[in-house]
């Protein structure tokens, strides 16, 4: 019997699954400034709730030239959360973690004014004769081609948290994002202008205070 063949992944998939795919170019200016954004989920088991939950790290931050944070958005609707913080030595790195049943991830990336925006849902699916669960995931917005003439990381730094990037699609129509994430993108937006970050910009629980310098 010949077995089915399965559809191939498209680069939706692999966006939807590991975040903004940078152009070569990108990565080395982020390696060269000392930015480390990490963009990977996880599925963890958690011994003592004996539940799977989504694994995903704040992380992130800027110098004047380029900026790169991810962030994440608990969606989940009544699952319990664990939110930690991540030591991690020197600035614009990894700040804190978050467990969920379900996850948002938003993320996006700035060179100079120009701007690129992801916006990601996960979620945990039962797997039929399995005890744990696969990853689902799935595009909410991409801005490929956003532009905010502000410098938020030196001369109007006082607007950071209140200013976001506009998006045109490839005929420059304007696009947006969905309503319910304007604060998220606010948010993202400083903290892509975060020199030096040391701080989460999305994650705000006990012990962790969302970031607005």
């Amino acid at each position: 019997m010949t077995a089915p063949k399965q559809s191939p992944i498209t680069r939706d998939d692999v966006i939807g699954l590991r975040g903004l795919r940078l152009p070569a170019p990108g990565l080395k200016a982020l390696r060269r400034a000392g930015i480390y954004c990490q963009t990977a989920i996880s599925i963890e088991f958690q011994q003592a709730s004996q539940q799977y939950f989504i694994r995903g790290v704040e992380s992130g931050g800027a110098v004047p030239r380029i900026g790169a944070y991810c962030g994440f958005l608990d969606s989940s609707s009544g699952s319990p959360t664990t939110t930690h913080p991540v030591n991690a030595i020197g600035v614009n790195g990894l700040h804190a973690a978050l467990l969920s049943g379900a996850l948002t991830r938003i993320q996006m990336f700035r060179s100079e004014t120009a701007y690129e925006l992801l916006i990601t849902a996960h979620r945990l699916v039962p797997v039929e004769g399995k005890q744990r669960p696969s990853l689902h995931n799935s595009i909410l917005f991409h801005g490929r081609h956003g532009t905010l003439d502000m410098e938020l990381w030196g001369k109007d730094e006082h607007l950071r948290g209140m200013v976001s990037p506009v998006f045109y699609n490839k005929s420059g129509e304007q696009i947006a994002a969905p309503d319910q994430f304007h604060d998220a993108i606010l948010r993202v937006t400083a903290a892509v202008c975060c020199c030096g970050c040391r701080h989460t910009h999305l994650l705000n629980s006990v012990g962790l205070v969302a970031g607005w310098r």
